[in-house]
């Protein structure tokens, strides 16, 4: 694991623990030199991602959509800043650069990053480790709403599974360095029972 893509809001939230922790995992990514992907923003929790990294003497790799450089927003102290058109490009760059996937809390777009990463995964698209810092119980309620689709039958254990989840750093790169997968191709198969 060389290089972790990580999703994670371009707010920084109400509570400081989750600026506090998203350097802390910048931090750690740089002591343990492991490479951040992410999508290039000096604003929220991805600013605080790559200040982590990058003033711990780590490297950052951001991967930008050019219709936001009009804001202004890009990371300008990164080591690499690659300029893409669409969002779709950049989610496809930023996996093609990955070898595993993080989540840190954020909104409806941290979300989609990461359930697309899922979907790539459930359908056999890719083998990488997912992992969420569930930070203070961020994720509690999704957890329980993935947990849902289980017993309800729309989504399998076997898939449900690919998400990891720790509460520390530590605990997330653990599971994420131990991960293996069975996973295949198997979203469509019926159940033998």
């Amino acid at each position: 694991m060389k290089n972790i893509v990580v999703f994670c809001g371009a707010s920084s939230g109400l509570d400081p623990v989750y600026q506090e922790q998203a350097y802390l995992l910048g931090k750690t990514f740089a002591q343990e030199g492991i490479k951040l992907i992410y999508g290039g923003a000096n604003v929220g929790l991805m600013k605080a991602v790559a200040n982590g990294v990058m003033e711990n003497g780590g490297k950052a790799t951001g991967v930008f959509p050019r219709f936001l450089s009009e804001l202004e927003v890009a990371h300008k102290g990164l080591t690499e800043l690659i300029v893409v058109e669409t969002m779709h490009e950049r989610k496809l760059k930023m996996h093609e650069l990955s070898d595993a996937v993080i989540a840190l809390p954020g909104g409806f777009g941290t979300l989609e990053e990461l359930f697309e990463m899922l979907t790539w995964g459930q359908l056999g698209l890719h083998q990488k480790p997912i992992g969420i810092l569930n930070l203070n119980g961020f994720y509690n309620e999704l957890l329980a709403m993935s947990d849902k689709m289980v017993v309800t039958g729309f989504l399998k254990d076997i898939n449900r599974k690919m998400l990891l989840t720790a509460e520390t750093i530590p605990a997330l790169l653990d599971k994420i360095f131990e991960y293996k997968t069975d996973q295949g191709k198997q979203w469509m198969t019926e159940e033998k029972t």
